[in-house]
């Protein structure tokens, strides 16, 4: 059945991810003047709680903080917009988009080609269990994870704890990591995309430790990033790693059913939905990427079959973070303890 047609309102199969993909390709053009305005009213607001907390540094440095960890936030806005524009979808020009990323890169410390590509890999592999490694989140079977020594369960283990994932993994990831190409290390392309990343953020590192001293840095720069970048890891945790995910070998996975049924939709109160510009809406995302962010809350309004899929509460999001071992048998991911009980 062919549902390209389908006036606003109207239901697909649910269980056919591919007529989805159809339905969804009328959501793909974004709105020069809506991109615009979003983009306006994150940078804005970025930039003058920066400056605000720059001026608190003269009245308390609790007060600073605070404001910097109100600008976190609109710092998780911008890598969301950098996002889009990696998707070709807050732009109709492509040569636009991809400026405007490399911009945001800057500020989110994320060197935009290699971003763009890496995650291009994740939504093209996400849930292939013979294509893991890049753009994801470390994951193994309960059969390879029973197969590994000691020392090979206490590092995964270590890997997979909260406080290493959330915890060190940001810092690491944004601050140590993102510094080179890991995974792109051949092409000089995106090492001209890391290293002008990284000469740029320096650039403006030292223009703000000459007029401030290190307080601006230590007390907006760090904690913003920090805070942001957590927030971030978390988003995209649960928007993969949840029980009933989907991941498939290689030879049975399906790219619209893994984007479908492996990717979650993520209910935040509104004003978290909005500093995360919607990226909870996951399972729509990775149907059709190409949609800008601010028209997913409408392919929900349009389609309750896709509003009511893979919902996932804050509340319940908080129980994932103890899931760790996908089972091929049950189809599930589990604890580690369940694990252990199945055996």
């Amino acid at each position: 059945m062919s549902h390209e047609n389908l006036p606003s309102g109207a239901s697909a199969d649910v269980s056919n991810a591919r007529d989805w993909v159809r339905v969804l390709a009328r959501y793909r053009e974004p709105s020069t003047w809506r991109s615009s305005f979003e983009l306006a009213i994150t940078l804005g607001p970025f930039i003058l709680l920066w400056a605000l907390a720059w001026w608190a540094l003269s009245v308390s440095g609790w007060l600073t903080l605070a404001i910097s960890v109100i600008n976190a936030g609109f710092l998780l806005r911008l890598f969301a917009i950098q996002h889009d524009c990696g998707h070709a979808a807050f732009f109709a020009s492509r040569r636009t988009s991809d400026w405007v990323g490399r911009v945001l890169g800057v500020l989110t410390l994320t060197p935009y080609d290699v971003w763009r590509r890496t995650h291009s890999i994740h939504h093209s592999s996400a849930g292939n269990l013979g294509r893991r490694g890049i753009g994801d989140i470390h994951t193994l079977t309960v059969a390879e994870y029973r197969a590994l020594s000691l020392f090979g369960r206490f590092h995964y283990r270590l890997y997979r704890n909260p406080v290493v994932l959330f915890g060190l993994g940001p810092s690491y990831l944004f601050f140590v990591q993102n510094r080179i190409p890991l995974g792109l290390m051949a092409k000089a392309r995106y090492w001209l995309s890391a290293m002008g990343t990284n000469l740029s953020i320096v650039a403006a590192l030292t223009v703000i430790f000459y007029f401030g001293g290190i307080m601006p840095i230590l007390l907006i720069f760090v904690p913003s990033t920090l805070l942001a970048a957590t927030a971030g890891m978390w988003l995209f945790y649960v928007q993969h790693q949840f029980e009933t995910t989907h991941w498939e070998e290689d030879e049975t996975w399906d790219l619209h059913d893994a984007a479908f049924h492996g990717s979650s939709h993520y209910i935040l109160p509104r004003p978290l939905q909005w500093l995360s510009a919607n990226i909870g809406i996951h399972h729509v995302h990775h149907l059709y990427s190409r949609i800008p962010f601010y028209r997913l809350p409408e392919v929900l309004r349009d389609h309750a079959a896709l509003a009511d899929g893979n919902r996932m509460t804050v509340r319940e999001s908080l129980a994932n973070a103890r899931l760790h071992l996908w089972d091929e048998k049950t189809k599930r991911l589990l604890s580690f303890a369940q694990a252990r009980r199945a055996a």
